[in-house]
């Protein structure tokens, strides 16, 4: 039989197993090791093909994690539904615990301000950005400027180097 899989292979193309899908609608493949029609092996591969195919829709957390460990061969075998589950369920409870953990510290602040233990802190606002080229000057103005009637040719001279 594995001879006939192989010449149908060889003959038809490149075989794929489907492996599992994701909650997102991903769908992941195995393509085991095999010869070429011209006799060379090509090695196995693992592949996704995603929900949404369009490059520019791609985003990070697109393809879970485990998923990603196990196309990019950091894990020998697929994730289970139950790992997942258990896996995203952990990471709600992050979550969570790190939303009380920020509301608790800004509790703290607010209660060290009032009780003056630490100073407010202050409160500045600059136009613009430290590394535009108008930072710290002043608005252009709408009037136009110019040096034309004061400016005397040859009334510049560089300063002597020391």
């Amino acid at each position: 039989m594995s001879k006939i899989a192989g010449l149908l292979r060889r003959t038809f193309g490149v075989v794929r197993q489907h492996v599992g899908t994701d909650h997102l609608g991903n769908t992941y493949y195995f393509i085991p090791e095999q010869k070429s029609w011209t006799g060379r092996h090509i090695r196995a591969k693992r592949m996704v093909e995603a929900a949404n195919p369009a490059e520019h829709e791609y985003m990070e957390g697109s393809i879970p994690m485990e998923w990603e460990a196990w196309i990019r061969g950091r894990r020998k075998e697929p994730p289970s539904i139950e790992e997942l589950m258990v896996n995203e369920s952990q990471r709600e409870q992050i979550k969570l615990k790190a939303m009380e953990v920020e509301e608790k510290d800004l509790a703290l602040q607010a209660k060290e301000y009032n009780e003056g233990l630490v100073a407010t802190p202050a409160r500045t606002v600059a136009k613009g950005h430290a590394a535009a080229t108008v930072f710290g000057k002043e608005e252009f103005s709408e009037e136009p400027s110019s040096t034309a009637n004061k400016f005397q040719p040859g009334s510049w001279m560089p300063t002597s180097k020391k």
